[in-house]
């Protein structure tokens, strides 16, 4: 076992470890289907992902037209049905990400996801990809309780007491991300190469990586 400095390394799910972009597009062109909005190229829906499933159906709905607060409950539930039937039909992990997974566990590194995905749909789509069982804890928007999803550090803080406590890094793509691991007093990377919302370097990240393969070296650097 070799010593590294960061003992706990939680990652973001969609967009960060996992290119979920082909599935969730999916999803809300069926649900903005069932209301006769036309449908959005994954590349749009990528710049959307990240608040959860409610916010990417809201803005989804925005760029097509608009709705009410009741429109969107409906459609929420449609969408998680079609996400959930076709969760892993063409979701991935990114390149270089199993890899790097294997090579922090190797050194003795307590892994973790947090995620602002519904934690039962966090853990279907990691069940389907066989990856469960890398993660000391995997936790949700909606394990916290409402409204304590990234960028709230509740989720943060707990992913570190759930691992057992001791320096930890985060790594994600999105401002959530970012801001969640900062409030908590985490150092923070982005991946240049997920969903993003804005620029990556307006993110104010500690550092970025534009691949897997530079992540171990990365928070080296950091430490």
């Amino acid at each position: 076992m070799t010593h590294f400095p960061f003992p706990i390394v939680g990652f973001d799910l969609d967009g960060t470890l996992l290119d979920t972009s082909g599935d969730l597009a999916a999803a809300l062109n069926h649900a903005l289907a069932s209301v006769d909005r036309p449908p959005l190229p994954v590349e749009q829906v990528k710049t959307m992902v990240g608040g959860g499933a409610r916010h990417m159906l809201a803005q989804g709905m925005a760029a097509t037209g608009g709705c009410t607060e009741a429109e969107l409950d409906v459609l929420q539930r449609r969408l998680l049905d079609h996400y959930t039937a076709n969760i892993a039909v063409l979701t991935r992990p990114f390149p270089h990400a199993l890899d790097t997974l294997d090579r922090l566990a190797a050194m003795g590194v307590t892994l973790a996801i947090v995620t602002n995905k519904l934690e039962a749909l966090a853990r279907q789509v990691l069940d389907a990809l066989a990856l469960t069982p890398r993660f000391a804890t995997i936790i949700g928007g909606d394990t916290m309780g409402p409204g304590n999803g990234k960028p709230s550090r509740l989720p943060i803080d707990a992913m570190v007491e759930r691992c057992g406590g001791g320096r930890a890094a985060f790594v994600g793509d999105s401002i959530y991300d970012i801001r969640a691991a900062h409030a908590a007093g985490l150092p923070a990377v982005a991946c240049s190469f997920g969903f993003l919302m804005q620029p990556v370097e307006e993110l104010q990240a500690d550092a970025i990586i534009h691949g897997f393969d530079a992540l171990i070296p990365t928070l080296e650097r950091l430490a």
